[in-house]
């Protein structure tokens, strides 16, 4: 594949902005697919195209990375942000295909807080993916991230208590919302993944 010699970095940028939108999007639906099930308007079809999307946009900068000899910043670091985005997205859509694939009934009061926790957390890596080009502002979005990704973690831990706490719970539910619980988990360890990751190009560029 023959690289290009004419700087197309406004591009990269224009993208990480497009997939950060993507993502919020991805964990807003889930967030009331959760909230709102089984009556919940928001069908996993839905999910999965906002993923397909998300598919379509790290494609695209992984082709743009793999043709442009200018970049922005370490290609290492694109390509290591693109794929913790899309990771992102894929764990939320696991999420919610399970919810359906399992058959819940009802949701449970801590997957509820984890889709608010990420909710929050995807809502401050857009907006710091949003500032990367003048990275102003990156450092407060992700500080804040780290704090909900902390209220993330101790939400889990309570979830997985309460499920081994009640000997009379179906073993099958029991290990059907620990799969829900960890696929929303390694979401929000995706969104951490990302965070990181521009921080460290906020080191290194700033």
């Amino acid at each position: 594949m023959k690289l290009s010699l004419v700087p197309r970095t406004t591009e990269f940028y224009d993208l990480f902005t497009r997939a950060g939108a993507n993502a919020l999007e991805a964990a807003r639906l889930v967030q009331q697919r959760f909230r709102d099930h089984p009556n919940s308007s928001v069908r996993h079809s839905d999910v999965k195209a906002i993923e397909d999307e998300g598919d379509s946009i790290t494609r695209d900068l992984i082709q743009l990375l793999n043709t442009q000899y200018i970049t922005p910043f370490d290609r290492e670091d694109i390509y290591q942000l693109a794929t913790a985005l899309d990771d992102v997205v894929d764990h939320l859509d696991e999420a919610s295909d399970l919810l359906e694939l399992y058959g819940v009934e009802s949701p449970t009061r801590q997957a509820i807080e984890q889709c608010r926790v990420l909710v929050g957390a995807v809502e401050h890596l857009s907006r710091a993916l949003g500032e990367l080009k003048g990275l102003r502002g990156v450092e407060r979005e992700l500080v804040a991230l780290k704090a909900l990704e902390d209220e993330g973690d101790r939400i889990l831990h309570d979830a997985i208590a309460d499920l081994f706490r009640d000997s009379r719970i179906d073993p099958l539910i029991v290990i059907r919302w620990k799969d829900i619980f960890e696929a929303l988990e390694d979401a929000l360890d995706a969104c951490e993944t990302a965070a990181n990751v521009i921080g460290n190009i906020v080191v290194k560029n700033a």
